[in-house]
């Protein structure tokens, strides 16, 4: 790494510059995985900091998951015919096989994306 300095008085100080960090929030799976890598993965998580990238990564970590979780959410329904004609019929089997799928497909989520 190449420095320069600027001299100000008696001294030199160096001239840095902050990174630039990537434009949005972290939601749940971009929180999780910034936890993961601080808790579990402590090397991969100060890599990632010094190098101003993990930000980026938990943002790239937390679309890939929600679109895999949409994604997993529509088969699952499918393949259990799960689908509006069951919603007007019975509103609560429907509710109980929904919230069966949501947790079916996060759990999946969470052990290719963000514990991995």
């Amino acid at each position: 790494m190449k420095l320069t300095y600027e001299k100000n008085g008696d001294y030199l100080i160096p001239n840095l510059t902050a990174n630039e960090e990537p434009e949005g929030t972290l939601t749940k799976y971009g929180m999780m995985r910034k936890n993961f890598l601080q808790e579990h993965r402590k090397g991969i998580y100060q890599g990632m900091i010094l190098a101003g990238e993990l930000k980026a990564h938990c943002l790239e970590i937390q679309e890939q998951a929600e679109q895999r979780m949409e994604a997993l959410s529509e088969q699952m329904a499918k393949a259990e015919g799960v689908n509006e004609e069951l919603k007007a019929a019975d509103q609560m089997k429907w509710v109980a096989k929904m919230n069966n799928i949501r947790h079916s497909a996060e759990e999946i989520v969470l052990t290719e994306l963000i514990y991995s």
